[in-house]
């Protein structure tokens, strides 16, 4: 059986299970198994109705709702191939996308979405959700069976650098992931005494956010869904998680939001704080004596306590993905008795290829294990080449591409990575992001930039230069206090060997956003872009 008929299933056999809890403020809106399947039934009735087939691609660009839910489920159904887009995205670089995967149908949510793709391709074959929904007929048919090499769906790469590639992740790949992060999750939580709370608020249309929500439906485990993103600390307060999936930015943003508080506190309180973080990273690096468990002890009964309950009264673990989660950070939040589990992967390994795996000794800075069923072999130029179930089957129309992303039957993941005695994994950066200054050291620049954003208060993003330069420099955005800036990047540059130092650098109250072009989807740094976009600063750095 496939994952898809498991899906199906499980709806139907669970009619009262509040699949889909939509967060809306202080409200949450059940979505039930049975009012779910309605929906797909009509769902699939509008795709026939519209010729779908087993083949056709449909595009599908709305925010999280249990209505996306429906048309995804109701897409893989008719044997259809879904294509997940995000709605925040520009309609030009949308309608690229389309355009390139040919779409029978696009299915929107509201119909502002469909005048501004329309506005851009004006014979799209467009329909909002309202439209679908508008029949009385109920499709009941089982899902159309499917093979192992089947494409279930198509999600578009971020385009780091270069157009969007739509990558072609197969039942296959699937069908492996699913059981792969059941058993996980069962593992890391223990036995399930009723259901686990799990939130989720990011886009579905990524890959890793796609295997959450199979993964919980999967488990016939309910789903909290952030509707609002500037309110996602009310609908986290509604959701009160267990676990939920972050990336590191988020979890960075809580840590220099808790400790600016802090700064606020009387100065006793700010005192116990600093001397606990101290005795708990000595603690760590197994230096401490009586008097540094005592401190921390104390310090986490008076100050950590209190804020572990703020960030999440029922949290047992963080789990964190999209980017490597710096060790401060991670360090930090375990500090306050919340364990971070990282998690590795691109698109084009169904999101996941290594994780932490308690109750197995979690290493910050590390991204855990190979999962089940996934093999590791690593270049003399350090770039990690993965084999397994997982891997994807190809850019849809891009043979070329394709061939060019694997090496005798090796897919090459980009990344430049070290391994431990043990086999865990530690992302270094991207291969191709390698800066070579004129001295002839290799420098990968992400390190550089992780630890400049942990050290510099209120820092955002951190985007070091010096391809064929004499020196490094770095663009610095955020709300940050200039006085302190150069005293900070100091202190990153006494850890760093004299070929790695920031010499220079610029400071920018403007932000980079996924709106102005200088982040991808997935709010990764777009370095092409953002260097033309501060070229006049850059130049300046090295005049």
């Amino acid at each position: 059986m496939s994952f898809i008929e498991t899906l199906f299933s499980n709806l139907h056999a669970n009619p009262e299970v509040p699949f889909i809890r939509e967060t809306h403020g202080t409200d949450i809106r059940d979505n039930n198994g049975s009012g779910m399947a309605a929906n797909i039934g009509r769902i699939r009735h509008s795709l026939r109705e519209k010729g779908v087939k087993a083949g056709s691609r449909v595009v599908l660009v709305a925010p999280n709702s249990a209505l996306w839910v429906a048309t995804d489920l109701a897409i893989l159904a008719e044997g259809a191939i879904s294509v997940p887009m995000y709605a925040r995205q520009d309609a030009k670089e949308l309608v690229a996308m389309m355009r390139d995967c040919k779409p029978r149908r696009v299915i929107v949510a509201t119909q502002a979405l469909k005048t501004a793709i329309k506005a851009e391709w004006a014979r799209a074959p467009l329909m909002t959700f309202d439209e679908v929904l508008d029949t009385q007929d109920i499709v009941t048919d089982p899902p159309q069976p499917r093979s192992d090499e089947d494409v279930a769906t198509i999600i578009y790469t971020s385009g780091t650098s270069g157009e969007p590639k739509g990558v072609m992740l197969t039942v296959g790949n699937i069908d492996h992931m699913l059981p792969v992060t059941r058993d996980h999750l069962d593992t890391m939580m223990g036995p399930r005494e009723g259901d686990d709370r799990v939130f989720h608020y990011l886009p579905f249309c990524f890959a890793g956010s796609r295997v959450v929500l199979w993964t919980c439906l999967f488990r016939s485990n309910p789903l909290f869904v952030s509707t609002d993103l500037d309110n996602l600390s009310t609908e986290m307060g509604v959701a009160k998680p267990n676990y939920f999936l972050n990336v590191p930015v988020l979890l960075e943003r809580i840590k220099n939001a808790v400790e600016e508080g802090v700064r606020k506190k009387p100065k006793m309180v700010q005192r116990l704080y600093d001397s606990g973080k101290k005795a708990f990273s000595k603690i760590q690096a197994g230096e401490d004596g009586a008097i540094d468990r005592l401190k921390y002890a104390l310090a986490k009964r008076v100050v950590y306590e209190a804020i572990r309950t703020k960030i999440g009264p029922n949290l047992r673990c963080l789990i964190c993905g999209s980017a490597p989660l710096g060790e401060d950070t991670q360090h930090w939040f375990m500090m306050l008795g919340i364990p971070v589990y990282q998690v590795y992967g691109l698109t084009e390994t169904t999101a996941i290829a290594t994780m932490d795996r308690p109750p197995e000794t979690t290493v910050p800075g590390w991204v855990g294990l190979p999962i089940p069923g996934v093999e590791t072999m690593i270049t003399d130029e350090g770039e990690l080449l993965l084999k397994g179930p997982n891997i994807f089957s190809g850019y849809w129309g891009k043979k070329d591409i394709t061939e060019t992303a694997f090496v005798d039957g090796w897919f090459r993941t980009g990344d430049q990575v070290e391994l431990d005695d043990d086999g865990r994994i530690r992302v270094i950066g991207r291969v191709r992001n390698l800066l070579v200054p004129s001295s002839g050291h290799n420098v990968a620049p992400e390190p550089i930039e992780q630890r400049m954003v942990e050290t510099i208060e209120g820092a955002e993003h951190v985007v070091v230069i010096g391809h064929g330069k004499p020196y490094l420099t770095a663009i610095i955005t955020g709300n940050t206090d200039a006085s302190t800036l150069q005293a900070s990047i100091d202190a990153v540059n006494s850890e760093l060997p004299h070929y790695r130092r920031v010499r220079k650098f610029h400071h920018s109250e403007e932000l980079l956003t996924i709106e102005n072009g200088l982040l991808t989807a997935t709010s990764k740094l777009k370095r092409s872009a953002i260097t033309v976009h501060f070229a006049d600063a850059i130049d300046g750095m090295y005049a």
